[in-house]
């Protein structure tokens, strides 16, 4: 096997033509195999094997630097920069990171896992290379929807000003992670029909020197379009048309499906759906929205390029107007809901935490300043969550906490996180935004209300307080039953609900006999809730133990074993507890 002697770009040299075409195969091949048994990106990476090929053929990485945007489309670059074992030995499958690492390669520039990034790096390293006065190709490779971010405009249009050697590779498969949305895709398409030669080209306009390939997986174009290109002294932009999912048909019919997932029967295309449980918050939420809408046509819900968070493609079709994919643009969804929470809609903002970082500004300045009641949903949000490292779920409650005007709600099981909802979507006072609940449904299936003039809901105790945030409520109310069960300790129990702030009249309050307080929170305790509540009870004599997760880029963990490091377990934390009341007597 050709692949399985690669362990460096440089190898490719060598090879016959007929020799690379094989290599082509050979790495269509591993990526089925593995994707299929362990998941991951299908689509991206099975439309730029050939592309993948003739880059480190033509290119000499890492003299020449290859940025790529979304970096979930760099399986085969890992397969020919020394990682192809992690693809050929099952029991390597999780050894390299779905996305670029620098630690891992040389060959990886930076890490990435969001979108639209690659222009404003690529713009940067090229600006450092002339300054320099250095000679080397920069080439940022972007697609698979990233074009929608506004981060990619500014990056052309200054790359376009900088005006040395930077190639721009716009991989145009004609999708997102579902369909496309704006008007670049409508320019792109044009371009698509034309074979490039419709009279309105958004990248001529810009400045760019522009280079259509309407084949983007013939590996013997490719390499010419590249050689031609290779160490130009100026901005160039090559528009590459590629099949997504080249080489597995349902993946080529079922572009959404496959983007990205589980593994699957790779005769069937079915996913392995074993263990997973039939309802979850996200389907839930589902129903009741599309419910909602059916009967409240000024309800809108906004999505930045990851619909199916919420509903499939038959449900986007159903809802019609009252759902609006912006594409992978975060920072206009949120200001887009800003507009329409200010012209008197209802609008519903889904987004994960991950993805909502990218729009702080947005939320701060544009909903939260001018007070606008809009809904965010913010899904995953959890050492439960997306595990690697670009994808943490877990930053966002220092964040959106610390923002005057908005509402941060924590829910804990169906019944509140339905009657916050409706709360919500009903009141006109502020922004709100809802920590969706991340892992098995809980039911209490008692009529559940929520007032924000009464938060917070308490079980009455003594000595010890346990305040358990969202996802970790369940772990508090564990701690609290041991207690008692086993040492006789009656700890007070709190579900605060809100984050946005601590429950200072209840705080103010606390009965003398409390001398201990415990607060969890599934996310970091650095600017957390519970350093909230420590500078709440700094005037007392009161002990505050603060537990949640370090202020850390977590890389694709194991979940217990990441708990266990913190001390989040009954056993760790009540030990905590006993030791310290016996040292108080």
């Amino acid at each position: 096997m050709i692949l399985e002697t690669i362990q460096s770009p440089q190898d490719l040299k060598a090879l016959s033509h007929s020799d690379l075409h094989t290599l082509v195969d050979e790495a269509r091949e591993a990526l089925i195999q593995k994707i299929s048994h362990h998941g991951g990106h299908s689509g991206p990476n099975l439309g730029v094997v050939e592309m993948t090929v003739a880059l480190h053929r033509v290119f000499d990485s890492p003299t020449d630097k290859l940025i790529f945007d979304v970096s979930h489309q760099t399986y085969v670059h890992k397969m020919l920069t020394g990682r192809a074992y992690s693809f050929l030995d099952v029991s390597q499958y999780d050894a390299v990171s779905g996305y670029t690492n620098p630690c891992e390669s040389e060959h990886d520039l930076f890490t990435v896992g969001h979108t639209s990034t690659s222009l404003s790096l690529a713009n940067g390293v090229a600006k450092a290379r002339d300054l320099k006065g250095e000679t080397y190709n920069v080439i940022a490779l972007i697609g698979d929807g990233s074009l929608s971010g506004g981060l990619a405009y500014e990056g052309l249009n200054n790359i376009v000003e900088l005006g040395s050697n930077t190639i721009v590779i716009v991989n145009d498969n004609d999708q997102s992670i579902a369909e496309n949305h704006g008007g670049i895709y409508q320019n792109l398409r044009a371009l698509r029909q034309s074979k490039g030669r419709a009279p309105n080209n958004f990248f001529k306009a810009m400045g760019f020197e522009y280079h259509y390939l309407d084949n983007g997986n013939d590996l013997d174009a490719l390499l010419s379009l590249f050689e031609s290109l290779k160490d130009c002294d100026h901005p160039v932009l090559c528009h590459i048309h590629t099949l997504k999912g080249k080489g597995l048909d349902f993946a080529e019919k079922n572009r959404e499906s496959y983007h990205a997932g589980g593994p699957f029967d790779r005769e069937t295309g079915a996913y392995v759906t074993l263990g997973q449980p039939q309802e979850t918050y996200q389907s839930l939420i589902t129903q009741a929205l599309m419910a909602k809408m059916a009967h409240d046509p000024e309800v809108v819900v906004v999505n930045a390029g990851t619909p199916s968070i919420l509903f499939n493609k038959t449900q986007r079709e159903q809802i019609g107007k009252q759902f609006v994919d912006v594409g992978i643009a975060e920072g206009h969804a949120a200001t887009m809901v800003a507009g329409l929470a200010k012209n008197g809609v209802k609008p519903i903002w889904a987004v994960f935490s991950t993805f909502m970082q990218r729009s702080y500004d947005s939320i701060s300045h544009d909903i939260a300043l001018n007070n606008l009641p809009a809904t965010i949903l913010v899904f995953g949000a959890s050492i439960n969550g997306m595990k690697d490292q670009s994808h943490l779920g877990i930053f966002d409650i220092p964040f959106l906490a610390s923002i005057p005007n908005l509402i941060y709600l924590a829910p804990t099981n169906k019944e509140e996180t339905f009657a916050m909802l409706e709360w919500s979507c009903d009141q006109n006072d502020h922004p709100v935004a809802i920590r969706v609940p991340v892992g098995e449904v809980v039911e209490t299936n008692k009529q559940t209300n929520f007032d924000i003039c009464h938060p917070y809901d308490v079980i009455e105790g003594d000595t010890v307080m346990v305040i358990g945030v969202g996802n970790f409520y369940a772990l508090a109310q564990a701690i609290v039953k041991g207690l008692k069960e086993d040492h006789k300790i009656n700890a007070t129990l709190v579900n605060p609900k809100v984050l946005s702030g601590v429950p200072l009249s209840y705080l103010n309050n606390i009965s003398p006999s409390h001398q201990i307080v415990v607060t969890l929170e599934d996310g970091v305790c650095d600017g957390g809730y519970g350093q909230r509540v420590s500078s709440a009870l700094g005037h007392t004599s009161i002990k505050v133990f603060n537990y949640g997760l370090s202020a850390a880029f977590h890389d694709r963990y194991d979940v217990n074993t990441l708990l266990e490091d913190h001390g989040l377990s009954v056993s760790k934390i009540s030990a905590k507890i006993l030791d310290e009341l016996k040292g108080s007597h």
